[in-house]
């Protein structure tokens, strides 16, 4: 079994469904530790609420980033963190935080990457006309949304559609492929060659 820590910014929805999958027995690992740079995110009370250990990292309250980013990897190993999962975590992630994670760290995205990186990948789809969007979750390198992908589900764009009733279809099947991702990795069956990820 495999110890979890989760990093967020928001409301947690991808964070609830890596708990109920643990709690399902569905992936081997403990959710071991939440960590927010924003005190008022709605995932820390849902952390709360499964009883999990929580800390803030406000970056505002640090001189640079290495020093933030070196807390949390103080806070990590203190709670003996296999793998990191970046959910909702709305910060590029630095060296010191990878250099101590390599090949540990993963992401999900609401996109087919490598189209529409960065924020607001549902509100580019559309404005791209894409017929097809879809989540990558993914190895997390020095880059935005650039690491080895490890899974993908594709989410077709209707006719009409919003940016909200699109976010909406494509966070469905976030909550879905997020933890057979952490499945994978917990059962030791996912290895890095290059940019590909070979699932075994």
């Amino acid at each position: 079994m495999i110890n979890i820590g989760v990093l967020i910014s928001g409301r947690g929805s991808n964070l609830q469904a890596i708990i109920d999958s643990v709690e399902k027995g569905e992936v081997l690992a403990k959710v071991a530790l939440v960590i927010s740079n924003k005190p008022e995110a709605y995932g820390l009370e849902r952390a709360k609420k499964h009883r999990i250990p929580t800390a803030v990292f406000e970056p505002d309250n640090f001189t640079n980033k290495n020093d933030y980013e070196s807390e949390i990897v103080k806070a990590l190993k203190e709670n003996k963190v296999d793998l990191v999962c970046l959910a909702g975590y709305m910060r590029i992630v630095g060296h010191v935080l990878l250099d101590a994670y390599k090949g540990k760290t993963i992401n999900i995205h609401p996109a087919l990457l490598p189209a529409f990186p960065g924020p607001h990948g549902s509100k580019q789809a559309l404005d791209y006309g894409a017929k097809i969007s879809g989540v990558t979750v993914h190895f997390v390198d020095e880059g935005c949304d650039t690491g080895p992908i490890i899974l993908q589900q594709a989410v077709p764009v209707l006719e009409g559609d919003t940016e909200e009733a699109l976010s909406a279809r494509i966070l469905e099947e976030e909550h879905k492929i997020y933890p057979q991702a952490i499945r994978l990795f917990a059962e030791g069956r996912l290895r890095i060659e290059g940019r590909k990820v070979k699932i075994m």
